[in-house]
């Protein structure tokens, strides 16, 4: 049994095309079930969950009011029935075969986690620097992580986990309970001293135990790329957002922070300093604005963290089921 969980908060229209295509899988209905989270909607949510389930007869919804992503994506997994979960956002659309080619990858029982590629779904014709972002070779194909979007070539290959991405994360139940859950992800604005580091922190101790982590280019999904996050705004939002998770996963490894704040940034800029020499002006700003969020949103954290001792609670929490 697989246990597809949706977690989703005001974006009903984008979790109806999602559930769409979950009800187009070729993979048999007896063998899946999908679980919508509702992390406290206040928009058409729940009559798009009542009228997809009319169709498709296993799924259900539940309400998570606890706010942050990482709530809802643990309320999931409680409520969950199957062994193997796949944790998706509420933005993707997948292809027919996405489940069964899930579930034949983890036909190895060494396999404890699968990605596939996260194909872009953009709602508008991208900007020219966009484009040519996406269009570097990235990891032997192309990708763009601030957007979740990633193209591998076709086939079936060992991958590391940490290319496996929270809109299309498939894992054992027992190997995502050995990790203590996800860590805090995308959380409320005003909660935004919360954030942590997701999924990552799973994946990163997945590739620790040197556990098999499998990339299958049928389990494909499209992500939807908004025309709010084709801007120079969205991404330097989402540096600084990185780099509060970056604080938060330095802070709980004990990690110095004096040092490791500049250490981080270097590792960040070193990403977008290596192609330089090809950038054009676009690109060499946008490098900017995202060297300069990140360094906000890092240095944001470690003060919350000195200074407010709810935060401090908080990064050190054994786990956060």
């Amino acid at each position: 049994m697989i246990s597809v969980i949706v977690p989703t908060r005001n974006r009903a229209h984008l979790l109806s095309r999602a559930l769409q295509s979950i009800a187009a899988q070729t993979l048999a209905r007896e063998h899946f079930e999908v679980i919508v989270v509702d992390n406290g909607s206040t928009d058409e949510t729940a009559r798009v969950v009542a009228d997809h389930a009319l169709r498709l007869s296993n799924l259900r919804s539940v309400r998570e009011l606890r706010p942050g992503l990482h709530a809802g994506r643990h309320r999931g997994l409680r409520e969950a029935r199957g062994d193997l979960l796949v944790f998706v956002d509420d933005d993707i659309e997948a292809v027919p075969g996405w489940l069964a080619a899930i579930v034949e990858a983890f036909a190895d029982p060494e396999v404890v986690m699968v990605g596939g590629n996260n194909l872009p779904r953009f709602e508008q014709t991208p900007p020219g620097w966009l484009l040519r972002l996406w269009e570097r070779p990235v990891y032997g194909g192309q990708a763009i992580p601030w957007l979740s979007i990633l193209r591998l070539p076709d086939g079936i290959r060992l991958i590391a986990p940490t290319y496996v991405w929270g809109c299309n994360f498939a894992i054992r139940r027992q190997t995502l309970l050995d990790a203590g859950g996800f860590h805090p992800d995308a959380m409320p604005r005003e909660l935004i001293r919360f954030r942590g580091d997701g999924e990552t922190h799973v994946s990163r101790q997945v590739a620790a135990l040197g556990l098999k982590c499998l990339f299958h280019s049928g389990a494909t999904v499209f992500h939807f790329v908004s025309a709010a996050r084709m801007t120079f705004g969205y991404f330097r939002q989402r540096a600084f957002d990185q780099g509060i998770s970056d604080s938060f996963a330095d802070l709980r490894l004990g990690r110095r922070t004096a040092w490791l704040g500049l250490r981080s940034f270097a590792l960040f800029a070193s990403r977008w300093l290596r192609s330089s020499l090809e950038m054009n002006p676009e690109l060499r700003e946008l490098r900017r604005c995202m060297a300069v969020g990140y360094r906000e949103g890092y240095d944001f954290h470690q003060r919350a963290y000195r200074e407010d001792i709810e935060v401090r609670n908080w990064v050190m929490k054994t786990n956060f089921f």
